[in-house]
């Protein structure tokens, strides 16, 4: 029997291949390589998809946040709120942008920003908060959209795993001062490299982040600002293109895997976490359980022929560099027992209904 992969790339279309060849081959008869009539395409349709004004391709989802951090004027001393449990790129690029992190805890079901913890993180030197959807699920904008308007700070959303969730027909990424977003390979809407994109309503930040994503420049040799070098280039850009229009057949497809996985894993020793009231809040990224047992839960699986992933073992503020860095008076107790009992299950668009049944029963027959 096949091995269930956490991501199966070579399970994915031949037409959908085939359309990404004919899209490289494209870019490269084109003579033109970056900066060019793909990436701007590309930030259109994407654009389109958030009910967004602007879209400006980047790099990569951190340098989409240390652009849109030093856009806002956000810059050292300034504080950024964040949360511990996230991939070490949220942190990394608060620190980037000259500015301090400062951690929340997190709401034991979602493993998100706990609005109560971010309001006791608030100090005269709050610039920002940054909200993490994570595992695919659109956090409590409502929530701290109010703590952020009472405070004068801004909110800013990290959509590096939100492609396409939404609530009330808004989409993420148009909530906040900001979206960034990142298309890894792994994402739901990936490219085949890193690629990233600012989004955002205001012309602004648009502007701001334009230049400094290109040295600073504004016209051609002058350079208003200190820069960096961050573009999407023109091949990830026309790959996008071709893989966009699939992203709702993937986003329906992960949602009843996890659905089925919701009501079948039945296990005293695995919680599942709860899936939102609005389906459309979640495009599940990821499909996390908690086990006091991981580890044994995890050999298990592998065993049986299931990956199985931790998505994180180690909180921000426990990775070395970071150990002394600011957090919620009260501690990060959420964040630490979350991270040491999270196990990711498989969750992505290829998988088989046989395969899902098969993950089900392996959970169910875990030996705690």
């Amino acid at each position: 029997m096949a091995r269930i992969s956490m991501n199966d790339f070579r399970a994915e279309p031949e037409a959908l291949l085939q359309a990404e060849v004919a899209a490289c081959e494209r870019v490269i008869r084109s003579g033109w390589w970056v900066l060019g009539p793909e990436v701007t395409a590309f930030e259109a349709e994407w654009a389109q998809r958030l009910a967004v004004p602007h879209v400006l391709g980047c790099g990569n989802g951190m340098d989409a946040i240390e652009l849109g951090l030093r856009a806002l004027g956000i810059d050292a001393g300034d504080e950024v709120i964040t949360t511990p449990m996230t991939a070490f790129a949220t942190v990394l690029a608060v620190l980037r942008a000259g500015a301090v992190p400062v951690l929340a805890d997190i709401d034991p079901d979602t493993a998100m920003l706990d609005p109560a913890s971010v309001q006791r993180c608030i100090g005269p030197r709050t610039r920002a908060i940054v909200l993490v959807h994570l595992y695919g699920q659109l956090g409590p904008v409502a929530e701290l959209q109010r703590v952020a308007s009472t405070q004068g700070i801004h909110l800013v959303e990290d959509c590096a795993q939100a492609h396409g969730a939404s609530v009330g027909g808004v989409a993420a990424g148009s909530f906040g001062a900001f979206g960034a977003w990142s298309f890894y390979p792994t994402k739901n809407l990936g490219a085949v490299g890193d690629a990233g994109a600012f989004s955002t309503g205001s012309a602004e930040l648009a502007d701001k982040v334009r230049a400094l994503r290109n040295y600073g420049q504004t016209v051609r040799y002058h350079h208003p600002h200190l820069g960096m070098n961050s573009r999407l280039d023109e091949i990830q850009a026309a790959i996008l293109r071709v893989r966009l229009p699939y992203l709702d057949g993937w986003t329906a497809r992960r949602r009843a895997i996890a659905t089925a996985y919701g009501r079948g894993i039945d296990h005293a020793a695995v919680r599942v976490l709860p899936l939102p009231a609005e389906p459309e809040r979640h495009v599940h990224h990821l499909f996390v359980v908690v086990c006091a047992q991981r580890e044994r839960l995890q050999q298990h699986l592998n065993q049986l022929g299931i990956d199985a992933l931790i998505h994180y073992p180690v909180p921000i503020h426990h990775q070395e560099p970071c150990q002394a860095i600011q957090r919620d008076p009260l501690g990060l107790l959420v964040a630490e027992s979350h991270a040491a009992n999270c196990l990711s299950l498989p969750c992505h668009p290829a998988m088989t209904d046989g395969q899902v049944d098969q993950v089900i029963t392996a959970v169910n027959a875990f030996p705690a």
